[in-house]
């Protein structure tokens, strides 16, 4: 029987954890942060008061087995000088199913059926209205998730505007896994819009499965400026009760040079540095490896090299 992992999570980096993992033979269920209020997701969450579909179709493409031009066909988004404009033709599939079968979730186990994803994906609450919180360290609140990511001040708490209602099979799913993993993507509107659910952290307390982060590999502006490692275990773990992350997975990659230029002053990103140290004294498992690669000038997570570590992880528990 193949091992059940939960992975938490959402947006690109999710979606490239999943195109290396879904080949290996373990048994996996995404959960997908549904909070998203901007660019297609947003005009359709607002015209059908739905839950966010943008990340769903990310990962529904990256486990589907079908022929590559038809993934890329969802992924395809219109440019148009119509109301067409701007969306992605697998967001308005999404909605159209979820309008026929009245379920986020029946919806995507019908899409995946069709694009043969032999995986599970679970949106976190099939709640229309879920709005992201942010109240930044200087006491103003922020509400959407595109407000929070487009903020320059410092977040010092990230939290729903009513709590959710979160799928049961969500926390079935915690409650059998042989492992869950936080995947890397943005801290604060991917990862966790997950874990702040009070559902969420109820499950993670009580289950006996080994928390895994994996770590960012590059800093992002306005939200995790000057992190380390460490840094991140730490603002995970205080949404956590009574638990911790176990093992961490982070990259020592050594990049080109002209490229960490570019991320430097065009983007404000910076290499997240393994800071071993202080890794020691939280007594969490590091994981390290030369995990980067580069894909059109962008900084990416080899995704084979990622689902291995994690198989071998698996294997000698």
């Amino acid at each position: 029987m193949y091992k059940k992992v939960v992975i938490l999570g959402g947006g690109t980096g999710m979606s490239y954890l999943l195109k290396g993992l879904k080949d290996v033979p373990i048994d996996i269920t995404a959960v997908i942060s549904v909070a998203d209020n901007g660019r297609s997701t947003g005009k359709l969450r607002k015209e059908f008061n739905t839950p966010a579909v943008g990340d769903i179709r990310k990962v529904i493409t990256s486990l589907s087995n079908i022929d590559t031009p038809i993934k890329e066909m969802l992924e395809y988004r219109f440019n148009t000088s119509s109301d067409l404009d701007g969306h992605a033709l697998g967001n308005l599939i999404l909605t159209a199913m979820l309008d026929i079968t009245g379920s986020l979730k029946d919806s995507i186990a019908s899409l995946s059926k069709l694009l043969d994803v032999k995986q599970t994906v679970l949106p976190i609450s099939e709640d229309a209205s879920l709005t992201l919180m942010g109240l930044t360290k200087t006491g103003k609140i922020i509400e959407g998730e595109t407000e929070i990511t487009a903020s320059k001040s410092k977040i010092e708490k990230i939290y729903y505007k009513e709590e959710p209602t979160v799928l049961k099979e969500v926390l079935e799913a915690i409650k059998e896994a042989d492992l869950i993993i936080f995947s890397m993507g943005s801290l604060y509107t991917s990862l966790l819009p997950n874990i702040i659910c009070q559902d969420v952290k109820e499950a993670l307390k009580n289950t006996k499965a080994p928390l895994m982060y994996i770590c960012n590999a590059v800093t992002q502006p306005g939200e995790t400026d000057n992190f380390k490692v460490s840094d991140h275990l730490k603002l995970i773990n205080k949404y956590l009760i009574d638990k911790k992350v176990e093992v961490v997975i982070a990259s020592n990659s050594n990049i080109d040079k002209k490229i960490a230029e570019k991320y430097s002053t065009k983007e404000q990103k910076e290499l997240v540095e393994i800071d071993y140290n202080n890794l020691k004294l939280m007594d969490v498992e590091l994981i390290e490896d030369d995990l980067v690669v580069v894909e059109d000038n962008i900084l990416r997570h080899n995704s084979l090299k990622l689902s291995s570590i994690i198989f071998s992880y698996l294997m000698r528990k």
